[in-house]
């Protein structure tokens, strides 16, 4: 894969407050990027910065193989950003996506098809006369990716695309993502706190704490190796590997040996991780009513 974009020696700095130190990053052509952290961590500056939102205080943004970094207009028009909060206009669903469409003047035959194509990918069809502030959040959020796919871009940012969204939306959201970067060939960075989508969804991620990446790979050998700032951000103190398979019910049964037997929700085969959180965990003398699926005596 070509090099898309590349961030070298890139520090930002509000005031006195350091947001990101040093940071090297390398984001190639076709590849979906995760970068995960804590709140406050320096994922949607990094973001900001990669979209040409911001300028770094230090350090070259490189973007197709040329220095960008006193030029950043070329960079914001290869790419788009989804924020976390969500923004429509005060206006109906279709002239929500159409937007950027009428702005770089395309016609209004051209316009009519691309939004109805955006809107099908976030199954959204049908909702095209709907005012998009009388939406559910989810159904928001859908809108607003729908705005950034529908103008192709080259890099797609996204930061924490699913936060506090219900499983429906965030499953059709994830599910977008995946089609776009895998038939569209469109290069993805999104940041997320959310272990379970930075292990299923990216080819890399990188591990940002204190403004800084303290961890870079593919997901399997991060995870693989559980680093001290992995463990530190995740709380991953339980950690047990075993073979998944699917159940009838369409869950995921998990053996991790010696008789134990763990189910989750999260569709996995073959060798895995499962990591169980402190606090996730309730300890009793007595049966006790709760949701729970894994119960031990």
């Amino acid at each position: 894969m070509s090099l898309l974009l590349s961030l070298t020696n890139v520090t930002k700095k509000y005031g006195e407050k350091t947001a990101l130190e040093n940071i090297n990053l390398n984001v190639h052509e076709g590849e979906f990027l995760a970068v995960i952290g804590p709140n406050g961590a320096g994922k949607t500056t990094l973001l900001k910065i990669m979209a040409g939102i911001e300028a770094p205080t230090k350090g070259e943004i490189g973007y197709k193989g040329k220095n960008v970094t006193g030029n950043l207009e070329v960079l914001r028009r290869g790419c788009t950003m989804v924020f976390q909060r969500t923004v429509t206009f005060n206006t109906t669903v279709f002239k929500n996506v159409a937007y950027g469409l009428r702005i770089r003047g395309y016609s209004e035959k051209e316009i009519k098809n691309m939004v109805k194509k955006a809107l099908e990918l976030v199954e959204l069809k049908g909702y095209e006369n709907h005012h998009a502030r009388r939406l559910s959040g989810g159904e928001q959020q859908r809108v607003a990716l729908a705005r950034a796919l529908v103008l192709n871009p080259e890099l797609l940012l996204l930061d924490e695309p699913t936060a506090n969204l219900d499983p429906k939306n965030a499953l059709i959201i994830e599910d977008a993502m995946a089609r776009v970067n895998r038939e569209a060939n469109t290069t993805i960075v999104m940041a997320t706190h959310n272990l379970f989508q930075a292990k299923r969804l990216p080819n890399r991620m990188a591990l940002i704490s204190n403004g800084q990446i303290n961890d870079f790979g593919e997901p399997e050998e991060v995870f693989g190796k559980l680093s001290k700032s992995l463990v530190a951000f995740a709380a991953l103190e339980n950690t047990f590997s075993g073979k998944a398979e699917a159940s009838e019910n369409g869950t995921t049964v998990i053996d991790v040996g010696n008789n134990v037997k763990i189910t989750s929700t999260e569709k996995a085969r073959g060798k895995v991780l499962v990591f169980i959180r402190p606090e996730d965990i309730i300890l009793s003398k007595h049966p006790i009513s709760s949701s729970a699926r894994n119960i031990f005596k």
